[in-house]
């Protein structure tokens, strides 16, 4: 198939022999390439609610929930949807840090958004804590100190695969909590988040075995949020991986800025 992205943007990795990257799948061992990365697109900033992208002036005080102005995307495995982010299917509003703790349960997939970077995901343990990958290291951390004024929501349904059960969840997360850049093979908070709730090797860098047949794509709903590029619509890139696709999200959550578009692309 014409016109794919086969984007290279791995950087600081070294190649490793790698079986059973999910940790789950037993009945099969299988040889390929773990990608070991620091996160340095997770550099979080200390910023104030103005500066994280809501439609008006915010006071961490304030519960919500508050509209945010963002791009909205849905992705496509073959003819399975895999990913959902649109407005007219679920509620985009966040809250401040302070109300999300009083809505999570053990096991909650979380989502902290701010303008001008990637929204930063953390797995919900119990008593206020989190567990995610931060500056390269997998950490456990208050959500209220963790957030830095910024605002969240729940994203269990975010990504259309099945999740473990909580206790699964939790114990993939705390199983990890210390490793550093050198001993972890995900690129990202949320590839790191998403492998906790959902258990697919996909989520780990180098752990999904690459096919002409199968490919990703994304498709960036350009009227729901404040993308920068003429025509509106929808515009569809094509991926040759998962963790591939995440990467270019997060940069256009982060920028709002489309670099390589496939037109026509229908999964």
């Amino acid at each position: 198939m014409g016109n794919q992205l086969d984007r290279i943007t791995h950087l600081n990795y070294s190649e490793l022999p790698t079986g059973d990257p999910s940790g789950l799948e037993k009945d099969e061992l299988r040889v390929g390439v773990a990608y070991f990365f620091s996160d340095e697109e997770e550099e979080v900033e200390d910023r104030s609610p103005s500066d994280c992208g809501f439609s008006q002036d915010l006071s961490p005080a304030e519960d919500g929930p508050f509209p945010v102005s963002e791009v909205e995307f849905s992705a496509f495995c073959s003819q399975e949807c895999i990913f959902s982010k649109l407005r007219e299917n679920e509620d985009l509003n966040v809250f401040a840090a302070e109300t999300l703790l009083t809505m999570c349960k053990p096991g909650d997939l979380l989502e902290l958004v701010a303008a001008a970077q990637p929204p930063h995901w953390l797995i919900y343990e119990r008593d206020e804590r989190v567990i995610h990958l931060h500056k390269g290291q997998i950490r456990r951390d208050s959500l209220l100190e963790v957030s830095g004024g910024r605002h969240g929501r729940i994203v269990n349904n975010r990504y259309r695969y099945r999740p473990l059960p909580p206790d699964l969840v939790l114990q993939n997360a705390a199983g990890h909590v210390g490793l550093r850049s050198e001993e972890i093979c995900w690129t990202n908070s949320e590839s790191f988040a998403a492998w906790c709730r959902f258990g697919k090797r996909e989520f780990k860098a180098g752990g999904e075995a690459h096919s002409a047949e199968q490919q990703y794509f994304l498709k960036v709903h350009l009227s729901g949020g404040g993308v920068h590029l003429s025509g509106g619509g929808v515009h569809t890139l094509v991926f040759r991986s998962l963790e591939d696709m995440i990467r270019e999200r997060r940069r256009v959550d982060a920028s709002g800025i489309l670099k390589e578009l496939v037109h026509g692309g229908k999964p």
